[in-house]
């Protein structure tokens, strides 16, 4: 009578074990894929490209800013003049001639030093 349990107790013993050892391989390989992700949630929050974006030696190199600094204002040279023109064209806006966006943007060209 206990020949014939043994065998499938032995089975069981060794499915179960089976069972258990591929159920703990899925739990790590998941918790690495959510490792992983966290970590590139936070590359990309703080501006560095995922790994595959640089060669290996520049992997965690910043990136280069992907904008020109705006160049310095110029000084008005004479601001009398300045003044007058501004004066000039606020006349011409208020005559018709001009809109108000038109305006604007011969304002920024006059104080710009165009």
């Amino acid at each position: 009578m206990f020949r014939r349990r043994r065998p499938l107790l032995g089975a069981a013993m060794v499915g179960g074990a089976a069972y258990h050892a591929g159920k703990r391989r899925e739990q790590n390989v998941q918790a690495e894929a959510d490792q992983d992700a966290r970590l590139e949630a936070l590359e990309t929050q703080q501006g560095y490209a995922p790994e595959e974006a640089y060669p290996p030696q520049q992997a965690y190199a910043p990136p280069q800013p992907a904008y020109a600094a705006p160049p310095p204002a110029a000084a008005p040279k004479d601001t009398d003049a300045m003044i007058e023109q501004l004066q000039k064209l606020g006349q011409v806006r208020d005559a018709g001639v001009l809109t108000e966006a038109e305006f604007e943007v011969q304002k920024q060209k006059l104080l710009q030093g165009m």
